[in-house]
């Protein structure tokens, strides 16, 4: 039998944080891969912030977006990563200067960004290594929650059937940037995926929903129950932004958005009548690294 290793390397420039990912796919003949998770990096940078209240990114976070971009081409270089690909979600996509700035990274930084849409980020996520989490014999509804949108995904008896992206996220939500319509649409969505299934599990990533299973002290692979997230909220709400900070020991940049990323999560809970949520730890970057082994091996 025959071992190969490639390191590889995902960058996910999200609209509340941007993260630099660096796993190995390791294959042995007749086997599927197997992921190994090497260094991850995030950096604060609120893309968001600036995009959904100007329109553009703002000359501060742009200065911090190209060392970030720097820093993260000298780490993939130092950790010999083969092949990598750098992801920009909504914020990139919703900004007037965003193409602008991915030439001048590319130019610069050496790092080729490429603008992705929800759908192509919906099912980007979607590729990432659920098995060690679904059950063939069950229907979930997957909900990865970012700055600036929500994807959903259904999967049905180990298949995925329909995803879809929302322009709901949680620094849109903390700018009051989402209107009832908006959260209405997600609704009917929801409930009508939903409907012909008689029993759902939801599935929740994104850093918020990992910081708060983190928090509940249960081991990987159990789930939380919609009581328990409900009284984690109230919790939540109990507490100044300062208190977050320092009782509950929570980052800067996190200690706002984990309000309404708990929000997200109830209502899809609600919508799809799910009691309980898993979380695995995947996200946008996991799902990249797959996406190059994919292509690297043309599956």
């Amino acid at each position: 039998m025959s071992f190969k290793s490639v390191k590889y390397g995902a960058i996910d420039i999200g609209s509340n944080a941007i993260r630099l990912l660096i796993a190995t796919a390791n294959t042995m003949t007749g086997n599927p891969p197997n992921f190994k998770k090497i260094s991850l990096v995030r950096v604060p940078i609120r893309l968001g912030q600036d995009v959904f209240t100007t329109g553009e990114i703002s000359e501060v976070n742009f200065n911090r977006m190209v060392d970030a971009m720097k820093a993260y081409k000298l780490l993939m270089q130092v950790h010999k990563v083969e092949k990598y690909k750098a992801y920009a979600t909504s914020a990139m996509r919703g900004s007037q200067n965003g193409q602008e700035i991915a030439d001048y990274i590319k130019e610069n930084c050496g790092i080729e960004i490429e603008i992705i849409d929800g759908s192509h980020e919906a099912a980007i996520i979607a590729m990432t290594d659920l098995h060690n989490v679904i059950d063939e014999r069950k229907v979930y509804l997957y909900v990865d929650v970012g700055g600036g949108s929500t994807e959903f995904t259904l999967f049905a008896y180990g298949k995925e059937v329909v995803s879809r992206s929302f322009q709901i996220g949680t620094v849109r939500l903390l700018n009051d940037m989402v209107n009832n319509s908006l959260w209405a649409e997600a609704e009917n969505w929801v409930k009508e995926v939903c409907k012909p299934y008689s029993k759902i599990e939801l599935i929740g990533s994104g850093g918020n929903i990992n910081n708060i299973f983190k928090s509940s002290g249960k081991s990987q692979g159990k789930p939380l129950s919609y009581f328990y997230l409900a009284s984690y909220y109230e919790k939540l709400q109990s507490y100044t932004y300062e208190e977050r900070i320092y009782s509950l020991n929570m980052n800067q940049d996190r200690a706002d958005v984990i309000i309404p990323a708990c929000r997200i999560y109830l209502r899809a809970m609600k919508w799809s009548m799910a009691k309980n949520i898993y979380v695995p730890k995947i996200g946008l970057s996991d799902g990249i690294i797959k996406s190059i082994y994919n292509a690297d091996n043309r599956i």
